[in-house]
Order: C-alpha cells, then sequence, then structure tokens
C-alpha cells in the first residue's frame, strides 16, 4: 500500500480562518472531510489518516503557524516514511490568478515563507507543491493585509469550486502521477 504525506499550510486560530494565506488548511480539510475522516490533535499538527484506493493519507495542518512549517512537515514525513516525491503541499500563491492552480515535482518557495520554511529544513525545493492562485489585487505596500484577508463575496464561488478540483487533483496526484495531473491541470482557467 502506496502512502502519501498531504500538507495543507495556513495558520492556526480563529482570526485566520477563511482567508487567503489559509486555503492550505481548507483543501486539506475538504479532501478528509469527502473521505469521511477527521482531524486529532497530533504533534506539531492537525492530522488526519484516510484509506482510498488501496492507498494511506496522511494529511496534516501544521500548528506551528506558516513561516515555521517544515518542522511539522518534516516530523511527519519521517515518522510516517514518505518518500519526498509521495508529498503533496498545498499553499496560497500572489503570483497566481484566482482562476488557476498549478501542480509541479519542484520549484523555488517563489517568497512564500511557509515553502522557505519546509525547503530550509529539508535542503531542497524538489518536493511536489500544489499552488492555490490568490491572484494579486491589493494596494501597494498592502500584500499582508490582502494575504491574511478574508475573500471578496464575489470570489466565494470560484474559490469554492477550486477547492473541490484541488480533492480532485490529490486524488489524481496519487493515482494516475504528477505529470498526468500537471497535463489535466496547469493550463486550466477556473470559471464560474
Amino acid at each position: 500500500m502506496s502512502k502519501f504525506l498531504i500538507a495543507g499550510l495556513g495558520n492556526i486560530g480563529n482570526e485566520y480562518a477563511d482567508t487567503r494565506h489559509n486555503i492550505g488548511f481548507d483543501v486539506a480539510h475538504a479532501f478528509v472531510q469527502k473521505h469521511g475522516g477527521s482531524f486529532t490533535l497530533g504533534r506539531l499538527a492537525y492530522t488526519a489518516e484516510i484509506k482510498w484506493k488501496g492507498k494511506t493519507f496522511v494529511v496534516i495542518c501544521p500548528t506551528t503557524y506558516m513561516n515555521l512549517s517544515g518542522r511539522a512537515f518534516k516530523y511527519w514525513q519521517d515518522k510516517e516514511k514518505v518518500p519526498l516525491e509521495n508529498t503533496l503541499t498545498i499553499v496560497d500563491d500572489l503570483a497566481l490568478p484566482l482562476d488557476k492552480l498549478r501542480i509541479r515535482p519542484s520549484g523555488s518557495d517563489a517568497g512564500h515563507n511557509g515553502l522557505k520554511d519546509i525547503q530550509n529544513i529539508l535542503g531542497t525545493d524538489n518536493y511536489p507543491k500544489l499552488r492555490f492562485g490568490i491572484g494579486n489585487n491589493y494596494p501597494k505596500g498592502k500584500q499582508a493585509d490582502f494575504v491574511l484577508g478574508k475573500w471578496q463575496k464575489e470570489e466565494i464561488p470560484l474559490v469554492q469550486l477550486k477547492i473541490q478540483k484541488s480533492v480532485e487533483i490529490i486524488e489524481n496526484f496519487a493515482t494516475i502521477g504528477i505529470e498526468q495531473t500537471m497535463n489535466a491541470i496547469n493550463k486550466l482557467s477556473f470559471r464560474i
């Protein structure tokens, strides 16, 4: 039975719920909910284990805050003995428009502090990432407010559609592999 580590990045605490920066948590929760699982508080993360189609998914939402996600990632990767290529880290991405999702087997942190911490702890950027485009519609100097802000009412239907699509991407990543998943997703623009 093959095993996968799904790391949804975000910040714990009610003040961060439903913000752009917490989309990794939202996707992880949607995946676990779809497959009838639930999270429990574990070491450095909320964790859930899902068994589906002969595969085991260890899903984590780190409790270390976004900028220190690497410790939780590395702890659970080592504990569960998941090869790096079987991990998928889900994050918000300012450089991608709201209508985009992008999955890649490797790539830089692109200025994302959660990815930067994982990369520093692993010593490589060679691990799969699912980037959830959040757009960059904010005034100069207001990036932090935008990223930590809640979705606009008119954005929510598209965000919900992309969360559902992200759940399918996790499933496809584990069943058909990253190359086919990339070919099916990376060029799409999602619309309501």
